[in-house]
């Protein structure tokens, strides 16, 4: 079957879970079957054009296209308009001609759950290709969670948001052929809201596992002992709301016991909302090409998260890294560690913080939990793993 794999999420190397969950589902897809590729580009630039290089070693027929023009004040006013109308259909008829002259049969759309309109548009026009809406997590669970923490305005701004998403993930569960979830906990939503639950299937969150066997060269002055918080940093997003309740409930209880304790906060748009702090023990980077030389030499790994949907990368990098970790037990969702086998879970300020003292105390716990993790890691969560569940779908999409 010729299968065209489009998405606007796309980025090479990959520097966070959106760009990793994308690549490893190409690579995993690869596997079983050749695609097209056709990359909805943000905005032009020298890391796009890093990306096309990249990926265009997957497939013969690959296509970037662009939204955002390339000068910076027309850039502007675009973001603007793509906050009120649909930027994919700009490209609506390269899509009509490029499926009817080289006999698309399947769309696998990566991150379809931002992909509604264009996914709708070509059913509609091609209403025997089947469509693989592939989500990294339930979004409107995502949106409606983060409103016990924000103030009235915001949170009346994701109520509807939030709406407006379930109804799309109404909408699309029935007339895509396919809708991916990356755990059972997911599946579980799409399954509640879809006619045939059969169209529902697993396609997993992974890591290339080979990528943790390199060889990470040393950082200068890195401080132990040490705590890391990796991520994606914004106003009102998870990982902002955990670093505050990390700085402002656990850190000070932590350096009663441990007062040169280094705390790392990793990640794009760190240092916009955090590169302010002046203190010895915090080190704030910003985004950074790789978050493995940090990973692999902290001491624990931190997923203090009050909100979120999808199943966290940052527990299996860490676990393949051997890196024990603590973690809330909403940012362990769709993952199936054990508290006390795998990970620590704590969900006060009081438990997280003993938790995380107990492995820096306790060697031996901290060594015997990260390489609990890393073999469920090693046995479930690799791209070999994902290819299978990738020919599972499409056995399933060329019999249906």
């Amino acid at each position: 079957m010729n299968i065209l794999y489009t998405t606007p999420v796309l980025h090479y190397p990959s520097i966070g879970g959106p760009h990793l969950r994308i690549e490893n589902s190409i690579k995993a897809l690869t596997k079983v079957s050749k695609i097209d590729i056709i990359y909805r580009a943000s905005h032009p630039s020298a890391e796009v054009k890093k990306t096309n290089i990249y990926f265009s070693k997957y497939t013969k027929k690959y296509t970037s296209l662009y939204y955002f023009s390339r000068y910076r004040f027309i850039r502007f006013f675009q973001k603007i308009f793509s906050l009120f109308f649909d930027k994919d259909s700009k490209h609506i008829n390269f899509f009509f001609s490029y499926i009817k002259n080289n006999n698309i049969e399947i769309i696998w759309f990566g991150y379809g759950n931002i992909s509604y309109q264009l996914m709708k548009k070509i059913k509609l026009e091609f209403p025997r290709v089947k469509i693989v809406c592939d989500t990294d997590s339930v979004w409107s669970r995502f949106v409606l969670r983060g409103i016990p923490y924000v103030n009235f305005m915001h949170a009346t701004i994701k109520r509807i948001i939030g709406k407006k998403k379930q109804k799309e993930e109404k909408n699309w569960v029935d007339f895509a052929d396919v809708t991916t979830a990356v755990s059972d906990v997911d599946a579980k939503y799409y399954k509640k809201i879809v006619k045939n639950k059969s169209k529902i299937k697993i396609f997993s969150n992974v890591i290339d596992i080979f990528q943790y066997k390199k060889k990470i060269f040393k950082l200068k002055n890195f401080k132990n002992p040490s705590i890391l918080l990796s991520g994606s940093f914004g106003p009102n997003s998870p990982m902002n709301m955990a670093a505050k309740w990390v700085l402002d409930e656990i850190l000070p209880k932590l350096h009663k016991t441990f007062p040169r304790l280094h705390f790392y906060i990793v990640g794009n748009g760190s240092d916009k909302e955090f590169g302010h702090l002046k203190n010895p023990n915090i080190t704030v980077t910003g985004t950074v090409t790789s978050v493995l030389p940090y990973l692999c030499r902290t001491d624990v790994v931190l997923v203090p998260l009050k909100f979120e949907s999808g199943t966290r990368f940052k527990i299996l990098e860490a676990g393949a890294c051997r890196i024990p970790i603590v973690s809330t037990t909403l940012g362990a969702e769709g993952i199936p560690v054990v508290n006390n086998k795998h990970i620590l879970i704590a969900n006060t300020s009081k438990n997280f913080t003993e938790a995380v003292l107990k492995i820096i105390k306790e060697k031996n716990l901290g060594k015997k939990i990260s390489q609990n993790c890393c073999n469920l890691v090693k046995s479930n969560f690799t791209i070999s793993n994902l290819a299978t569940e990738a020919k599972n779908i499409l056995k399933y999409l060329r019999n249906a």
